[in-house]
Formats: C-alpha cells, structure tokens, sequence
C-alpha cells in the first residue's frame, strides 16, 4: 500500500500511517503557494483505481511512483501559482459521480470520467472541501457543494471549518483533512477538538465506517491523504 501525504503532515500520524503502508511525503518549490505546495490533491485526481497526475509534478515523485509499480496517466495542463490554475485537479470522484468546478477541470480528468455523472460546483477546490465516505454519502466543508449533492440525492454532512489548521490561513476544510480507505475513514487530527465531532462520527458509523484519529489535535488540512493499491 502507497499512501500519498503532505510532508508537512503531523509526525504521529504520518508514524501512524506507516503502519498501514509506505508513505511518499510530496514537498514541492515554486509550483503553487506555499500552503498547498504539498497537498496531493493539488497534484493528483484519483478516479477509481487511475491515479492522473500534474505534468509539472517533480520527477523525483514520478520515478518513485513508478518503481513502486503505480501507474499513472499525466494530465494536460500544469498545477499553476494561483486560482484557478492551482485547482485544476481538485475533483473529487466516486463510482458514480465526478464533482468539480467543471469550468477549470483539467480535459485529462474529464476524459477519463467516461460515463460518470458530472456535478458542476462554484468551489474550484472541491477535494479540499469534500469527501466521500461511500458512493452516496459525503461530508462538505461548503454549503454550495452539500446543496449540490442534496440535489444529486446523495446523502452529505456539513461540517464547519472554522477551526481546521491550514498554515497562512484562517482555516483549512474537512476533505483535506482525510481519506478514506479499508472502510475507515482517517483523520488528520482529532473529532473531540470540533463542535461537529460527534455529528461526523455518528454519519461515518451509520454507513458502516470505522474512523481512525491518527493523531491528537485539531484536525489538520494537508490536502487530502491518498491510499493507492501497489501490486
């Protein structure tokens, strides 16, 4: 198992995460703004088991991915300094739906959605914002997305941010504190910290998930953790 994170990450859960694999910490200079320059989903969509990634990500991750026997499909345009051309591999996918801002989607993305349905949303940075802990359900840092997966009918909680950590800004948001995987859902930080801890914990166990607190603290946006099956 190759779990994708943050650098910046906290210590005791990236020790946490090596119990359940081999982690490839991204740090990257000069591509985008300092406080995402690490983040992978700013350089990686996942879509079902295709990892599709940032040209201009730096080859010494490339090389690593490959020698671990990950596959990977390159996308058409490069992770900018700025929004939007910092969000162009933001989406967020599941089985069914791609959700984005599908006006700054990368075309390698869109290309390989297929058939999926497409959820058009006005937050560039969807992944940081959303995660989906099964194929129908979601938790949402953004008001605008939760209403767009209301009308989906996918079942979604709004969780406030105010006091998610993201360095340089007031607050960070909930999907780039997590990922999903083995059917837990794994937290950057800790639930106790947040008003709306409780309310996430009883929606991710009526679904049938588990959730592992990798470390004490408030949660800590580090742009989402990436769980990708090697052979």
């Amino acid at each position: 198992m190759l779990i994708i994170v943050d650098k910046k990450l906290p210590e005791p859960a990236k020790a946490r995460l090596r119990e359940s694999g081999w982690l490839l910490e991204l740090e990257t200079i000069g591509i985008t703004y300092d406080a995402i320059s690490g983040h992978p989903d700013i350089f990686f969509t996942q879509i079902d088991d295709q990892l599709i990634i940032a040209p201009n990500l730096p080859e010494k991750f490339k090389t690593r991915l490959l020698s671990l026997g990950v596959e990977f499909l390159e996308g058409s345009n490069p992770v900018g300094t700025s929004y939007p051309h910092s969000a162009i591999y933001n989406a967020a996918a599941t089985s069914e739906f791609l959700v984005h801002n599908l006006s700054i989607t990368d075309s390698a993305v869109l290309n390989f959605a297929g058939d999926k349905t497409l959820i058009n949303v006005k937050q560039g940075y969807t992944r940081c914002n959303l995660v989906f802990i099964t194929h129908d359900r979601a938790i949402s840092s953004d008001l605008s997305i939760c209403k767009k997966l209301s009308e989906a009918t996918i079942k979604v909680l709004h969780f406030d941010p105010k006091t998610i950590l993201l360095a340089g800004f007031r607050n960070g948001f909930f999907g780039g504190c997590c990922g999903v995987f083995d059917n837990k859902l794994w937290l950057s930080g800790n639930l106790k910290y947040h008003q709306g801890g409780q309310n996430v914990k009883e929606f991710v166990n009526d679904a049938g998930l588990d959730i592992i607190e990798l470390c004490d603290g408030h949660l800590f946006d580090a742009g989402s953790i990436f769980f990708i099956t090697t052979p």
